[in-house]
């Protein structure tokens, strides 16, 4: 029997991904795309850019928002399953990674299906209210500023939103209230607010994979 360390934990992940998901050339364009661009390799792996996908459609969703768009791929992902008439409202702080992000969504033919909006989130999620309110928000930035981001995922969704906060493992070091970490902070913080705020009803999964020790968190707008 295979001892769990990380390397099997990729193993079963490749395996996963091969078995599950198989190869997509756009996708896999737009992660080379982002390496050539130096943009670290933060990107959700193929198994979760499949699970957000499969979310999408469970859900029904139509509009989707997502906090973080680095190259396009989780975007990507999720512009496949909105389907003909839907929209994804992408956000990226930086400039360079929505350019690179915006050739490879268009490159992967669902270019009329996204919008990437360009700077802090902070100062263009209050723009969003119109029209109408989200079905689905992948929260997937900067970990410090989570608690601000779920509130918004709460006021442009409804009753029924999904939203996904990723990243929530962080090797396991949620488990320190005393953490100097910023980014693991910012998590703790964002986890007891879909606690105890009552819009939203949530859990949490961690998860071992190509990422390492990490996960996802799972709410509905309530």
């Amino acid at each position: 029997m295979a001892e769990p360390t990380p390397v099997n934990w990729r193993a079963a992940d490749d395996y996963l991904a091969d078995t599950l998901v198989g190869h997509d050339p756009a996708l896999e364009a737009a992660l080379a795309a982002q390496q050539h661009a130096g943009m670290p390799a933060i990107e959700v792996a193929p198994v979760s850019g499949k699970l957000l996908n499969l979310l999408v459609r469970i859900s029904g969703a139509r509009r989707v928002l997502e906090i973080g768009t680095l190259g396009g791929y989780s975007t990507i992902w999720m512009a496949n399953a909105v389907g003909d008439g839907g929209r994804v409202v992408t956000i990226e702080a930086e400039p360079a990674n929505a350019a690179v992000a915006r050739a490879s969504i268009d490159a992967a033919g669902v270019g009329d299906r996204v919008e990437i909006l360009v700077g802090r989130a902070a100062d263009v999620l209050p723009s969003l209210a119109d029209p109408g309110p989200f079905d689905l928000v992948f929260i997937d930035a900067d970990k410090e500023s989570n608690t601000l981001y779920l509130d918004w995922a709460a006021r442009l969704g409804r009753a029924g939103t999904v939203v996904l906060l990723d990243n929530i493992g962080r090797d396991g070091d949620i488990v320190d209230p005393g953490s100097s970490d910023s980014k693991v902070r910012g998590t703790r913080a964002g986890l007891e607010m879909l606690g105890r705020d009552p819009r939203f009803d949530a859990t949490a999964l961690q998860t071992v994979g190509i990422k390492g020790w990490d996960g996802v968190a799972i709410a509905l707008v309530v």
